[in-house]
């Protein structure tokens, strides 16, 4: 291990955000197509927490060309796929308001659904977030009668349709229930006088009546440490997710993850066995890393390879805003809104309450093109209506 250590030339941190750009192949030449290629992200990003409203508009489409909503859907509706929210909302102090958060903004996971219950298990807060008597009435018939349809949610329960929609909606942001689709959260994004219009192939995208069935989210007991089979899954993601891991790049993971030292006892475990290598991939962080062997090679790869011109503009909620996390500077804000442009390996301009902000000196010609760079996202034509 020491030999094998000692082998690793660390690169730079530009250079590192430009092996995590044809990684997380958000890169041009990196970008995948087809529907087959949503399951692979799906692994990639497992358990990453971004808004609701990001993942169609923002973080699937920068990664896969011709992106259509359809094929998440067909990877939900095969088994193959689910998303939740893993943790619930947390409880308000008592004599505050109970106003769930925005469907839009709820931190919602992607997930391959054979790995649901492992997820599950880690720890989760242990006081739920009160509900509304209409998202009390739709839970307990769902938990009486078991995975529903919204029809029968609404025939069952004795609501209007519309109220039926805001309960859900209340119920998603609050963590307790997912449907079998992800047409459900979408129709769920799109604001209640939008839905249905336009044309006929768009209209099914947004509505709820399509959505499959609807259940209680899958919770686990708190428990005061994650199990051991969990936490290993997560550090294994971890690795998918960046080829090389250290302390400092998961800071913009969830929050209710186990801590670093669980992970690094799995890390260590594996660079024993063989499976990963350890040391000094990237230089200025401290403490120790971990990587892939596939994710060594192409490193050096990159270092070997001169810096692309290419300006890759990324959502504040994408996994690869790591602006003053691997470089130096502001961070910016996980908001879907917000944005972030790189080129080179570098950042070069930020987005954030609707303000550009430059973070090199451009001269007037380059400063157009990355202004118009940064305001150009990647939501397909069909989803306009959610973003």
């Amino acid at each position: 291990m020491g030999r094998l250590r000692a082998e690793i030339q660390p690169v730079a941190a530009v250079e590192f955000l430009r092996f995590l750009f044809g990684w997380q192949r958000v890169a041009a030449a990196a970008r995948m197509e087809g529907p087959e290629a949503v399951e692979i992200l799906v692994r990639q990003l497992e358990g990453f927490e971004a808004p609701a409203g990001a993942w169609e508009t923002e973080i699937l489409p920068a990664r896969l060309s011709g992106y259509e909503p359809s094929w998440l859907d067909d990877q939900c509706l095969s088994g193959r796929a689910a998303w939740a929210r893993l943790r619930p909302r947390n409880a308000r102090p008592i004599g505050s308001e109970r106003n769930a958060a925005p469907v839009r903004s709820t931190p919602i996971t992607l997930l391959a659904r054979r790995h649901a219950a492992l997820w599950a298990s880690l720890p989760a807060i242990a006081d739920p977030a009160p509900l509304s008597s209409q998202a009390q009435a739709i839970a307990d018939y769902i938990r009486q009668y078991g995975a529903s349809f919204f029809d029968e949610l609404v025939e069952g329960t004795r609501l209007l349709g519309p109220q039926v929609e805001d309960a859900l909606g209340e119920l998603v942001a609050s963590g307790v229930v997912n449907s079998d689709s992800f047409a459900g959260l979408r129709a769920l994004l799109v604001p209640a006088d939008r839905r249905g219009g336009g044309r006929r192939r768009r209209a099914a995208l947004f509505r709820i009546e399509d959505a499959g069935r609807w259940t209680l989210a899958r919770r686990a007991q708190p428990l005061a440490q994650a199990k051991p089979e969990a936490v290993e899954h997560l550090a294994r993601t971890l690795l998918l997710r960046y080829g090389v891991v250290f302390w400092r790049l998961i800071e913009r993971e969830a929050p209710w993850l186990p801590p670093w030292r669980e992970l690094l006892r799995v890390y260590r475990r594996l660079e024993a066995r063989g499976e990963i290598r350890g040391g000094r991939f990237v230089g200025g962080f401290s403490g120790e890393q971990f990587a892939l062997p596939d994710a060594v090679g192409t490193l050096r790869e990159v270092r070997r390879k001169p810096a692309s011109d290419e300006w890759i503009s990324l959502s504040g909620a994408d996994p690869l805003n790591l602006v003053g996390i691997l470089t130096p500077g502001p961070k910016l804000a996980a908001l879907t809104g917000n944005r972030v442009l790189y080129r080179g390996g570098l950042p070069v301009a930020l987005l954030a309450g609707g303000e550009a902000q430059f973070l090199t000196d451009l001269d007037g010609a380059a400063q157009w093109e990355a202004r118009k760079a940064l305001l150009r996202g990647a939501v397909p034509a069909s989803l306009i209506a959610l973003s």
